[in-house]
């Protein structure tokens, strides 16, 4: 679990993530306007102190000291969990990061009652598909990006996986 400690590593990891990962799908005005929203220093300490079953705080992990990938997730009903975040360091990818990130916050919903997970990921997203359709995620069905335009047709991914 992260700590007050770790928010501007939290916030550089998510931002730069972030960044990288939709640069070839969102406006750069959508992609500011997300990061200035949901990885701002108040958002995110808040969220580290601020735990219950709907958000289950930041999960990060470090590498000598430095905060190389962070993700969190909550429920959305009694046994349904859902992964709402997870970002690495662009220049630390496929180094099996995500996937022990991944494998701890599943290990966290398990143990609050989670028998079945979802995640969204944005259509185009040629990183992030392929990841959690390799951790067993099926595709279920797709629907507007949250937060952006509708009118805009920027779609999220919708999938999930039984725990």
């Amino acid at each position: 679990m992260a700590t007050i400690n770790d928010v501007q590593g939290i916030i550089k990891v998510c931002s730069d993530g972030y960044r990288v990962t939709y640069k070839d799908i969102l406006p750069e005005k959508y992609i500011t306007q997300i990061i200035n929203e949901f990885y701002n220093e108040q958002r995110v300490s808040n969220e580290i102190t601020n735990i219950d079953q709907y958000w289950n705080g930041w999960f990060v992990a470090e590498d000598n000291g430095q905060i190389v990938g962070a993700g969190g997730g909550g429920f959305r009903e009694t046994h349904i969990s859902e992964l709402y975040v997870l970002y690495l360091d662009p220049k630390r990818k496929r180094e099996g990061i995500g996937s022990g990130l991944l494998n701890i916050i599943t290990e966290d919903q398990i143990k609050r009652g989670a028998t079945e997970q979802w995640v969204s990921v944005s259509k185009g997203n040629h990183m992030g598909i392929p990841f959690y359709e390799a951790k067993e995620f099926k595709y279920q069905y797709e629907k507007p990006m949250y937060t952006l335009p509708e009118n805009e047709n920027y779609i999220s991914l919708k999938y999930k996986r039984q725990l």
